[in-house]
């Protein structure tokens, strides 16, 4: 047992000192985007915002979108139903914006994501004027600049998309919330200057005539996954992905251990089914990382029991944390450089994006574990199987 521990261990510190190697590299990625020059490219450009049904600091989030410190925009929230209790809001934004803002019911989908289906039902819609698509999400709130930022380096037609990720603010203290936050975290440097990044479905700006080339509208028609789909589209045609960092979003968040489930369950899944090489890298990581540990405590309490030197032992088991610590550390100085007007409330909550790191990786092995024996998820009150990348279906659970 003991040497199968060493082994474990030995392979962890070496994946651990790797990631904080690709860390530091994010980092100084980070610093080199926000003191370059974001460019001029102005174009006309649609601002897409599919919504459903009420949360956290909704009004405020969507008034963010008519606050964007550029003229040549018009913004379009996309119902699912004219009833939806989010109208209400749009309607009121509208009504005192600056911006011109538009309101689409696209109607129920019948073999997609309801989020697919209002895109694909915007977009089919959307005057042919606008040179440049922006997708964003209602539950997060960009900063003044965000826009110009995020869409000026596609004025580099080489570009195939640019794009960025969310920052969780927790809104409650309860653990399933501060579990959540420090869930996504990880993700923000899974995107990097070199790597293959993906589109998040929450910020991504592309040339319409490349996301018409690309064939796009046919990789969503069956499809739960905006982002993903958009995606392997732009991976098919050889299209590159650039990760915009100054444009973090933040995103605030309450939830309950149900809703953390629901939430994490579902965004494995669907990496297993569009990304599959990208589920087997990161369970084999996590899987590794939790196996390290409880052998480590298990044998720490064996060799203890039997009155036997165990500091070692211990010192060997704290290791991986520490070097998990060290990269989250690296990950929190970057974003609160990217969200300077955020640090504070950021760095107040720090022990939940580094404190909360050794439980995390357990938390993604019961995804895992749930992503191998169930194809259904459950999307803000809508249930899908979801059979392949191209094939979706409606269900009950």
């Amino acid at each position: 047992m003991e040497t199968l521990f060493y082994l474990l261990v030995f392979l962890q510190i070496l994946v651990g000192v790797y990631l904080i190697g690709q860390a530091w590299q994010w980092l100084g990625y980070v610093r080199r985007r926000l003191h370059g020059d974001p460019g001029f490219y102005t174009p006309r450009v649609a601002v897409l915002c599919p919504c459903k049904g009420m949360e956290p600091g909704l009004e405020r989030n969507l008034l963010s979108l008519t606050e964007f410190e550029r003229q040549n925009y018009e913004i379009f929230f996309i119902l699912a139903s004219s009833s939806d209790p989010a109208r209400s809001i749009i309607e009121r934004i509208a009504k005192t914006s600056r911006v011109k803002t538009n309101v689409i019911v696209a109607g129920n989908p019948t073999n997609s994501g309801e989020k697919v289906n209002n895109l694909r039902v915007a977009l089919e819609q959307l005057p042919p004027e606008f040179e440049v698509l922006v997708f964003t999400d209602s539950d997060g709130r960009p900063g003044r600049h965000w826009l110009h930022h995020l869409v000026s380096p596609l004025g580099d037609v080489r570009i195939g998309a640019t794009t960025t990720m969310r920052w969780l603010l927790p809104n409650r203290g309860n653990l399933p919330t501060a579990l959540l936050a420090a869930w996504n975290a990880p993700v923000v440097t899974m995107l990097d200057e070199k790597g293959k990044n993906f589109c998040w479905g929450g910020g991504t700006a592309i040339r319409r005539s490349i996301f018409e080339q690309s064939g796009v509208m046919d990789a969503w028609r069956n499809s739960v996954s905006d982002d993903y789909s958009l995606t392997r589209a732009l991976q098919r045609a050889n299209r590159s992905i650039v990760f915009i960092p100054e444009c973090l979003t933040l995103s605030n968040v309450e939830t309950d251990l149900e809703g953390l489930l629901e939430f994490t369950n579902r965004q494995v899944l669907i990496t297993r089914v569009y990304a599959g090489n990208v589920w087997w890298t990161a369970a084999a990581t996590h899987l590794l990382y939790c196996m390290t540990l409880l052998f480590g405590v298990t044998l720490f309490l064996s060799v203890t029991f039997q009155q036997r030197p165990a500091f070692h032992i211990a010192t060997l088991t704290f290791l991986p944390v520490m070097l998990s610590s060290i990269r989250s550390g690296i990950r929190l100085v970057g974003v609160t450089e990217a969200l300077p007007a955020a640090r504070a409330q950021i760095m107040g909550q720090a022990w939940i994006y580094i404190g909360l790191t050794v439980l995390v990786p357990f938390l993604y092995l019961v995804n895992f574990v749930n992503s191998l024996v169930t194809r259904k998820i459950r999307w803000r009150g809508m249930a899908y199987e979801l059979m392949g990348p191209e094939q979706t279906r409606i269900v009950r659970f």
